[in-house]
């Protein structure tokens, strides 16, 4: 795993579950906040056009009471989603954040490095977050991700399908359409190459709980730092998916505890073991302490018999 970028000395940290919130509805800010590892404040599609400046103004109140110590752990949880940056509401949400105490924007519908780099001099310092979410962004997902304000890469399926002329980016059983698998994968690889997080996209469904922990299971292994999300009953089934079970986490454990007495690829419970392998049980690891730091409740499960 490539080392996570840092931007005016932070790395990005938030997640495993980033909980959207409509930036005009000021009064679920806190509760998002409360139910969430981070919040997503949307500016973008989440508010409509006429409801914007109102919007702005609630998120501006809302930032000026994140200043100053006191504020710090809940500023690096807050992300604000911001217009794209061919659009005129791009201009008035970065106005309002110039000089305001965020350290997180996320640019709607990024799609290319010309719209990181606007983002970047209007926002200098702060940790971008480029959504990757029609086909010019996923095609130019790597270039997007090479700019050094850039923390994390998200992307998102149903604004690709859009852009693509398309009508649904799921087939009959829930799985993505084979273009949103090679979307979601390119964002992926894009932001692992320049130390970037992966945040993979929403799961729209949700009723479908079944499908979510699937999908949250899937983020889980193939590497994706964190999962959005759009109603607070979806963050514990995310959560679940990234707390290791008690059963894998013994396991990596006790495959790390022999690698000092080994000098190369070893033999452990009846499987060779090397360095990709060792790599994937400090991360089991790493995961079962960043959920245990998170929360005082158990970090592992039980598997589902």
């Amino acid at each position: 795993m490539s080392r996570r970028r840092e931007v005016s000395g932070r790395v990005f940290t938030a997640g495993p579950t980033l909980l959207f919130c409509p930036a005009d509805r000021p009064e679920r800010y806190a509760k998002a906040a409360e139910r969430a590892d981070a919040v997503i404040l949307d500016l973008e599609d989440a508010v409509a056009e006429p409801d914007k400046p109102a919007a702005r103004d609630h998120l501006r109140a809302h930032l000026d009471t994140l200043a100053g110590p006191g504020g710090a752990d809940l500023r690096a949880r807050t992300v604000v989603r911001i217009s794209p940056a061919d659009t005129g509401d791009f201009h008035a949400d970065v106005a309002l954040l110039a000089g305001s105490p965020v350290e997180l924007v996320m640019l709607a519908k990024t799609e290319s490095a010309q719209d990181v780099a606007a983002a970047a001099e209007a926002l200098p310092g702060v940790g971008l977050i480029p959504l990757c979410e029609t086909a010019a962004g996923a095609t130019r997902a790597e270039q997007i991700a090479s700019h050094p304000q850039v923390v994390a890469v998200m992307w998102g399926a149903e604004d690709l399908i859009a852009s693509l002329g398309g009508s649904s980016s799921r087939r009959a059983d829930g799985r993505y359409r084979d273009v949103a698998r090679q979307a979601r994968a390119q964002v992926l690889l894009a932001a692992a190459t320049h130390g970037a997080a992966g945040i993979d996209a929403i799961y729209a469904d949700i009723d479908d709980v079944t499908g979510l922990a699937e999908e949250a299971a899937d983020a889980v292994a193939s590497g994706w730092a964190a999962k959005a999300c759009i109603h607070p009953s979806q963050v514990p089934l995310i959560r679940q998916a990234y707390a290791p079970t008690a059963e894998e986490l013994e396991h990596a454990r006790a495959l790390l505890a022999q690698v000092p007495h080994h000098g190369g690829a070893f033999r452990f419970r009846g499987a060779m073991v090397d360095l990709p392998l060792i790599r994937h049980a400090e991360q089991v690891v790493r995961r079962a302490e960043a959920a245990s730091a998170a929360s005082a409740e158990p970090v592992t499960r039980q598997r589902a018999r």
